[in-house]
């Protein structure tokens, strides 16, 4: 079915203007009542994050997410869009999206004016009604709201205070739509207060013309939370003028990261590749890991979840590496993989100045190296290794070679007492495949190595415990 083309059919056609705030909770009701998924996508805040989202559209609120990087607050934030109608009306060649049956803009209403049912009306989807902006210190109001164009008033014969010289900004584009500015808190004092008043009075002065801004528009932020309290970087009338405040948080349970990293990490090589429980467990394990370790990493930055999907797709590669290497038609990730995505966990941690003096490799060794020793302990005793702590202890030394493939590895993991019977033990009854119990054998024998019992050298070989081995 066509859509109306002019503001004569689309009065004919019954439509009706509603704010965009009013589309939204319209929309968001029909949606909750039919029990529909609101935010495809976002795990883990089923219970906590989106609940508050929910009331805050309800409410017709403005509002803030709040919470350190990785905490999928754009995603969130860019989501919204599902919310609003499929298409809307507006006045052709309108900059600021001007309702036909109110027109915002001074152009808009002499359009109206000169072609009357006539005028000719435009339909903008879900994708043009969403701006973002990143805020940085160097944005200005002419950015953000707009700027006399000397150019635009020659060339139509206006006055400099006339609304036809104005070039509009990226908020007043976003009329009848979503404006979502990304880090708040790095906007300077003026253009918060330029923001303030458009919230507030829909108006700004540009160059010491009074302009009217009447916007319907719903504005939506995010920021860290340090930046957004203690430091004092945010003006109080606008701080007051959001109407909701959410924080977000990062996984509260290792299923929930797990659903997550499976979610978004990019597995699919076009070579069958498997990936081992423990090892999807483990990558989770360092990010939890790094998140209490407030000695060596900057808490305030915070661990994104972006950690855990960047290691399991560098973990993959390197099993995909070996696998083409050695001509295999298939792979299986391994501990030792986890080892190799070394360059996704660095990259991503802010270190204090403990941190700092051991270097971010040796932070992330240890990671990896205490996920391992949590990992271990949810399952055995330490007890339960002591025959291989002994064979160790004894001399006996146990070489892995990373392009080995899995049934090499069993063979070289079953001359270490103990070690393969203590990992079927925790196997279901159907058993294991290769890859899961290879996984399960490098786990044992890396949480004895961060416990301290035996030891493991740069060429991969595992040994008695002795000094200048790790």
């Amino acid at each position: 079915m066509s859509r109306p083309g002019t503001l004569g059919e689309l009065r004919a056609s019954g439509w009706r203007s509603r704010s965009v705030k009013d589309e939204i909770r319209g929309n968001l009701r029909a949606r909750l009542r039919e029990g529909e998924e609101l935010f495809p996508g976002i795990v883990g805040y089923e219970d906590s994050v989106l609940p508050q989202i929910v009331n805050a559209l309800l409410a017709r609120h403005d509002f803030i997410l709040l919470g350190l990087r990785g905490q999928a607050k754009s995603r969130i934030l860019r989501s919204l869009t599902s919310l609003l109608d499929e298409a809307v009306p507006v006045l052709a060649g309108s900059e600021v999206n001007d309702d036909p049956l109110a027109p915002l803009s001074k152009f808009g209403r002499e359009l109206v004016e000169e072609h009357g049912e006539e005028t000719p009306v435009e339909w903008i989807g879900r994708a043009g009604r969403y701006v973002e902006k990143l805020a940085t210190p160097d944005v200005t109001v002419a950015d953000l709201i707009g700027d006399l164009d000397p150019i635009k008033a020659a060339r139509g014969g206006h006055l400099l205070s006339d609304e036809l010289s104005m070039h509009f900004g990226l908020l007043p584009r976003a009329n009848r739509g979503i404006f979502a500015v990304n880090e708040l808190p790095d906007l300077s004092g003026k253009i918060q207060v330029a923001l303030f008043n458009v919230m507030e009075e829909g108006d700004v002065q540009i160059k010491g013309f009074p302009v009217r801004l009447p916007l319907d528009v719903l504005l939506v932020f995010s920021a860290n939370p340090e930046d957004y309290t203690a430091r004092g970087k945010i003006i109080t009338p606008l701080k007051d003028r959001i109407g909701s405040e959410i924080m977000t948080h990062y996984p509260r349970s290792l299923g929930e990261a797990e659903a997550i990293t499976r979610q978004e990490a990019w597995a699919d090589r076009g070579l069958p590749i498997e990936i081992p429980g423990l090892v999807r467990e483990l990558v989770e394990r360092i990010a939890f890991q790094a998140r209490e370790d407030g000695r060596r990493i900057d808490q305030r930055s915070g661990v994104s979840q972006r950690m855990p999907i960047t290691v399991m797709e560098d973990a993959v590669s390197n099993a995909e590496r070996r696998a083409l290497a050695g001509g295999a038609e298939r792979a299986s990730v391994r501990i030792a993989d986890v080892f190799a995505a070394l360059p996704a966990i660095t990259g991503k941690l802010e270190l204090e100045y403990e941190g700092e003096l051991q270097g971010a490799v040796k932070v992330a060794e240890d990671l990896i190296g205490r996920a391992c020793s949590e990992a271990f302990d949810t399952r055995f005793e330490e007890e339960d290794a002591l025959p291989m702590i002994e064979y160790f202890e004894e001399g006996g030394v146990l070489r892995i070679s990373d392009s080995a493939h899995e049934g090499v590895l069993l063979q070289g993991f079953g001359s270490v007492p103990g070690l393969v019977p203590l990992v079927r033990s925790i196997e279901s009854g159907n058993g294991a495949a290769d890859g899961d119990r290879v996984a399960a054998c490098e786990l044992v024998l890396e949480a004895l190595c961060a416990k301290r019992r035996i030891s493991r050298t740069m060429t991969g070989a595992y040994m008695r415990r002795r000094g200048g081995a790790r």
